[in-house]
């Protein structure tokens, strides 16, 4: 399973984001798949995840309301919208699968490579 994510960046406070992971060779149906960050020095956070079989989703406290987690099963896509973005957001972003979709991405199995996100004026 490879996970490739897209749409890193700079970004101004205030501002919005979209990243979006695709899960190549995934031949499950139902699993969960999001969104983890980790910021210099601190541990890599949970921040959101989605479930393929029933739509459940799952925020972390520092996003909720601020990011929404969509997924387009057809094409073993996750997209995160960012919005209201602040400094303390700034991280690398990694997408993740976890093969039980009940878990909401809480054991992950599989990691993308990571996509860096700065939120500075």
């Amino acid at each position: 399973v490879q996970l490739v994510e897209s749409g890193g960046g700079l970004v101004q406070p205030g501002g919005s984001r979209s990243l979006s992971c695709v899960a190549n060779e995934l031949t499950i149906y139902y699993y969960s798949i999001g969104w983890f960050r980790q910021a210099p020095g601190r541990e890599r956070e949970r921040i959101s995840c989605i479930s393929t079989s029933d739509g459940s989703t799952y925020y972390g406290d520092s996003v909720k309301g601020r990011f929404t987690i969509s997924r387009d099963n057809a094409k073993n896509t996750v997209t995160l919208q960012m919005s209201s973005l602040k400094p303390e957001d700034t991280a690398v972003y990694y997408c993740a699968v976890d093969l039980f979709a009940s878990r909401l991405c809480a054991t992950p199995d599989y990691w993308g490579q990571g996509t860096q996100i700065t939120v500075s004026s």
